[in-house]
């Protein structure tokens, strides 16, 4: 038969025996969220890292992007003060051309020299005709291909600057 103090005993013994125990989980749970406090304080150091990084980045990326774009815009303001000044002188070519055909179609007092004169006035105004549209032509060509070269470079500039960080 069990006794009250073999009863009371037996009590302290398994109270002892779970408060070991809940000591222990309480100190293992204590030491695991201590363990993942610091991993989340790293997590959080590491993101803050790489957020700040990737916006130093981007903000690269965008300067580099404006340089590009600023380069192209001085570019372009350069090829038009030359386009400008080929107008120019393709305008004095043309007056020239213009004065040309208006002197082969002075008139002459012989009817040779007439018939000379005037079939060279009508080859000079074909000619100074010509002249006037190849220029015009090749004049919208090379602005054409300006524009397409000052774009092309400030692309290339612009994908250059883009992948630089990737290649390091």
């Amino acid at each position: 038969m069990i006794t009250w103090r073999t009863a009371a005993s037996l009590a302290l013994v398994l109270w002892a025996f779970w408060g070991t125990y809940e000591h222990g989980r309480s100190t293992m749970d204590a030491e695991w969220q201590a363990r993942w406090a610091v991993r989340d304080a790293g997590d959080q150091q590491a993101w803050a890292q790489e957020e700040a990084r990737a916006r130093s980045e981007e903000q690269r990326r965008a300067a580099a992007q404006e340089e590009a774009r600023a380069n192209a815009r001085e570019q372009e303001h350069t090829a038009a003060a030359g386009a400008d000044g080929a107008d120019a002188a393709g305008k004095r070519l043309h007056d020239d051309a213009a004065r040309y055909a208006a002197a082969a179609g002075k008139r002459t007092a012989d009817s040779t020299a007439a018939a000379r004169s005037q079939a060279a006035t009508r080859a000079a105004m074909v000619l100074s005709d010509l002249l006037a549209r190849a220029d015009a032509r090749a004049g919208e060509l090379a602005k054409a291909y300006d524009r397409s070269r000052i774009a092309g470079l400030a692309c290339e500039a612009s994908y250059t600057a883009l992948i630089k960080q990737a290649e390091r």
